[in-house]
């Protein structure tokens, strides 16, 4: 996959206007003795920009995500901070304040989220066909058969999936295929950020490498920003122009994808750094029935 030179990826920054604001977030778990998940939490989204938001399971990544969509449910509690959107036309949207009408509304139309395992998200007993119109109507409930048909279509064509397959069911869809939808109807109302937890969770390194050069071709046709989500950091610094490390509920470090590579600030995100075998480098050793073999030829 071609990547963003560390100078390009500045410049965009550089021009690039806020799209979400996350300051002093803290989200809690009011179990038996209360859990703190996310701590303190600043963030800055700019247009245009892939945010790679990495570390390990439990860290707080997906209660972030949740957090900005607001789709916890008890016992999640935001217990402090703003979440602020700053939309195309000026106007900046305080999220935590939304009524749950306007919060339906704002979800999908201006911020959508692709969520982990594309199986468990999409309806098993629906067509994809019918998903797709169902989010379509109830954003945009004056258009015609005809524009829903049409609108799905594209979509499911953006993403690389003949739309002949409007009329199948999730289980006859490949795990990359299904992925595909749930990308698809993320971008179905042109939302300005899309937030992807673990989009590529599970599937094979090809079908993997396909979908996130996808990505990024969507991100630059469209201009919408990207939150993805991921414990897999060399992915990120593959794909993304910033990358935040979490740990513990914290953000640790934050810094473009570049000179976190060469120059990783926090212990973690150094360890995160070296926990990756390297793909090059002088032949080693194996074991064989407990005794120490030079590697055979490949």
């Amino acid at each position: 996959m071609t990547t963003m030179s560390e100078t390009a990826r500045a410049e965009r920054l550089a021009v690039a206007q806020p799209v979400l604001t996350v300051a002093d977030l803290t989200v809690v778990y009011e179990v038996e003795k209360p859990v703190t998940a996310v701590r303190d939490a600043d963030l800055t989204l700019h247009r245009g920009e892939i945010l790679g938001l990495a570390g390990e399971s439990g860290c707080g990544k997906t209660t972030l995500a949740y957090a900005v969509n607001r789709l916890h449910r008890p016992p999640a509690r935001i217990a402090s901070g703003r979440i602020t959107f700053h939309d195309r036309s000026g106007e900046d949207i305080d999220i935590l304040s939304l009524k749950e009408a306007d919060l339906r509304l704002f979800r999908w139309e201006k911020l959508s989220m692709v969520f982990q395992g594309a199986m468990n998200a999409l309806n098993p007993v629906t067509s994809v066909r019918a998903q797709l119109r169902d989010t379509l109507l109830a954003h945009r409930p004056g258009m015609s058969r005809a524009e829903v048909r049409e609108r799905s279509a594209d979509v499911l064509e953006r993403v690389g999936v003949d739309p002949v397959r409007l009329g199948s069911y999730p289980h006859e869809l490949s795990g990359g295929m299904r992925q595909r939808v749930m990308i698809a109807m993320a971008m179905l109302l042109e939302p300005q950020i899309m937030v992807m937890d673990e989009p590529t969770t599970a599937l094979d390194v090809v079908v993997q490498r396909d979908i996130l050069r996808e990505i990024v071709r969507l991100r630059d046709e469209l201009d919408f920003a990207v939150v993805f989500i991921t414990h897999d950091l060399p992915l990120l610094l593959e794909i993304s122009d910033r990358i935040a490390v979490m740990l513990d509920g914290e953000i640790v470090e934050l810094d473009t994808a570049d000179r976190l590579y060469r120059d990783a600030r926090h212990p973690y995100t150094r360890k995160l750094l070296g926990s990756f075998p390297s793909l090059s480098g002088t032949r080693g050793s194996f074991i064989r029935d407990g005794v120490d073999q030079p590697e055979e030829p490949s």
